[in-house]
């Protein structure tokens, strides 16, 4: 049986987009990071979490170490961390905002935090109860979902590393944490390069 034209047209047209994709798939996966935040590549990471959307949180908080997205702890875990006292000695440090300041950011947090997110990832971190209830503050870095995430990645490599130092250095590793984007694709750990696990 014969093909008409608009079947031949169809199977080109099929062929043609996957071939699209392939060369798209191909170029997205260079070891060079910087070409993808430059916006090399067809494939672009997506947020993984909502990127921070609060000038005053991204400029205090962000003033001293990564803005941490909101959708990364749960809500009660945020409202512990922005409590005047827990401010006062904020994992070691003061970190003491006025009353009104301190509470537009609490807001914030707790209105976009893990359990009220719609990304899958912020939903992973909503469990409360994770690793962080028996620490003095809660982290990110002892939520289960995190330690699952992390754990086949040596210690040696993040800690023992003068380029990253901690766990909490997500924006070490993860080149797009500052705008939400933790794809395990694109880890590069300094002194290391490309994580693949």
């Amino acid at each position: 049986m014969p093909l008409s034209t608009r079947t031949i047209a169809i199977i080109a047209a099929g062929l043609l987009s996957l071939g699209a994709v392939g060369l798209a798939i191909g170029d997205s996966d260079d070891d060079d990071h910087e070409k993808h935040e430059k916006g090399g590549g067809w494939l672009k990471s997506r947020p993984d979490v909502d990127p921070v959307m609060n000038a005053a949180y991204g400029e205090e908080c962000g003033s001293c170490h990564l803005a941490y997205q909101p959708g990364l702890l749960p809500a009660l875990d945020w409202a512990r961390i922005m409590g005047p006292d827990a401010l006062a000695d904020h994992y070691g440090d003061d970190a003491s905002l006025s009353d009104a300041l301190r509470g537009e950011i609490a807001s914030y947090l707790v209105a976009n935090s893990a359990d009220q997110g719609t990304s899958s990832r912020s939903r992973a971190f909503s469990f409360v109860g994770d690793a962080t209830a028996d620490a003095a503050l809660p982290r990110i870095t002892r939520t289960r979902y995190f330690v699952n995430k992390h754990d086949e990645v040596p210690t040696r490599l993040v800690t023992g590393n003068p380029e990253v130092g901690s766990f909490s250095q997500c924006n070490s590793c993860h080149r797009g944490a500052d705008k939400g984007i933790y794809n395990e694709d694109q880890v590069s750990i300094p002194g290391h390069g490309r994580w693949d696990d």
